[in-house]
């Protein structure tokens, strides 16, 4: 039985819109070893809407229509929310954004929140993105979540003269090492952990 998935995005930014496909097929097949993940067009909804309870409910009862019309028995489907974390406390957020959006729709759904931002990410995965970053005199850090590492430290390390989320993300999505990224964010972990989840359960 091929590992298949098909998966509805929520996303709070324009990067995410470019960079969400990309992040997600690759973890699905180079992480999770999955045959084929069907990445449905990424809904946008800015992250002061989604902490509301009418922006949740509507960007997920979108989603839900939009895997509605995209329903086939033998393939599983997920709903998934991606939103950073800034300054609220992940362990805080995600849960309370998960069973609100639970409540919606009978469907899957799952909230993955950034810590620090998406940013975060590739300072995790730093070492694989030299091409794009310069060293300085600081290395890479070994704990970015923990010390807070975002976009400000992206942005004073790129190679070009200026960080665009809607170019870069998803080029630096494209060349990142997800291991690297996954041993030291471990918020970027636990989107593999429940896609490798899902793969179990077929």
């Amino acid at each position: 039985m091929p590992k298949t998935l098909r998966v509805v995005p929520i996303v709070e930014g324009h990067g995410e819109v470019a960079a969400v496909r990309t992040l997600l097929e690759r973890i699905w097949i180079e992480v999770v070893a999955g045959d084929y993940v069907d990445v449905l067009s990424p809904i946008r909804q800015p992250k002061t809407k989604l902490l509301q309870e009418q922006g949740l409910e509507r960007a997920v009862k979108l989603a839900a229509a939009k895997l509605g019309q995209h329903q086939a028995a033998d393939v599983p489907s997920l709903i998934l929310i991606l939103i950073d974390a800034d300054n609220d406390c992940p362990a805080e957020l995600g849960p309370r954004l998960v069973k609100r959006a639970r409540s919606t729709t009978h469907l899957g759904v799952e909230v993955f929140v950034a810590k620090t931002e998406y940013e975060t990410w590739f300072a995790g995965a730093a070492t694989s993105l030299a091409e794009f970053l310069e060293s300085g005199d600081a290395p890479a850090p070994e704990d970015p979540e923990g010390q807070g590492v975002g976009k400000g430290w992206l942005k004073d390390r790129f190679r070009a003269a200026k960080y665009s989320e809607t170019v870069d993300q998803v080029r630096l999505t494209a060349r990142m090492d997800l291991d690297e990224c996954r041993t030291r964010c471990p918020s970027f972990g636990r989107i593999c952990t429940k896609l490798e989840a899902i793969v179990a359960k077929k």
